[in-house]
């Protein structure tokens, strides 16, 4: 099978955006439910980490969709 950039790129983005719905519904279900976390007894504490997780996969996304979501990916950061 051959190389296919704008294949690989989607590959990308999905996985990325799939981290990120991932810990959105972690969030979610922080806030409807806090004492479903038991052992976790800072409830804001946990909610950064997964916001933490989430700004690490929209900062992914951000890169691909800036740098290479055009063939020259040198033309973008102009």
């Amino acid at each position: 099978m051959a190389y296919n950039r704008d294949k690989t790129l989607e590959a990308v983005k999905s996985h990325a955006q799939g981290h990120i719905d991932k810990h959105k519904i972690n969030v979610e279900i922080l806030l409807e439910r806090p004492a479903g976390i038991g052992e976790h007894g800072d409830l804001l504490t946990e909610i950064e980490k997964e916001l933490k997780i989430i700004a690490e996969y929209q900062d992914q996304l951000d890169v691909v969709e800036q740098h290479f979501e055009t063939k020259d990916p040198f033309k973008a950061q102009a």
